[in-house]
């Protein structure tokens, strides 16, 4: 996966080794530490002119004791509608979760892959939301949409904002 080399943490401090070497560290020194984690990655864009910002982040929640997150950012010139970029922004998320759930289980870690996608459907997002969820549980991961989705809807947002 070529974007491990573009993962930075929210400082801005570039992560130098595959994303999954970083991870496995993290869950080594924070079960060291004693904190329980749980990680929800998600990720959302912005539209700029032509092009489209993608950040997807992994959110690390020491339940209890604050967090910390990973983020990549990717850039698009590639037309899109809504649902196509709503759905781009789901299989981002997946693509590291897949990459990263065999890490998880071994370290007993809970994870959460977030949708920014509105379960009102008065909302244009809401349009992608039956196969956002089919897609995130079919590849057996837990699923949450907003307002729960805060992964996707509030930190990745804040990234490509």
């Amino acid at each position: 996966m070529e974007q491990q080399q573009h993962w930075r943490k929210l400082d801005g401090t570039r992560i130098t080794r595959p994303i999954e070497d970083e991870v496995r560290a993290v869950l080594v020194r924070e079960k060291e530490m004693g904190h329980t984690l749980k990680v929800c990655i998600g990720t959302d864009s912005q539209v700029k002119g032509k092009e489209t910002e993608f950040a997807t982040v992994i959110v690390f929640v020491r339940k209890g004791k604050g967090g910390f997150m990973y983020i990549h950012n990717e850039t698009t010139l590639q037309k899109m509608n809504i649902k196509q970029r709503m759905l781009t922004e789901v299989s981002k998320s997946i693509e590291i979760a897949y990459a990263l759930c065999r890490l998880f289980t071994i370290y007993n870690v809970d994870m959460e892959v977030h949708a920014d996608i509105n379960t009102n459907p008065n909302f244009k997002s809401n349009d992608a939301l039956k196969e956002a969820m089919g897609y995130i549980m079919g590849m057996g991961f837990v699923f949450k949409a907003k307002p729960h989705a805060f992964a996707s809807s509030t930190c990745a947002n804040k990234v490509v904002q």
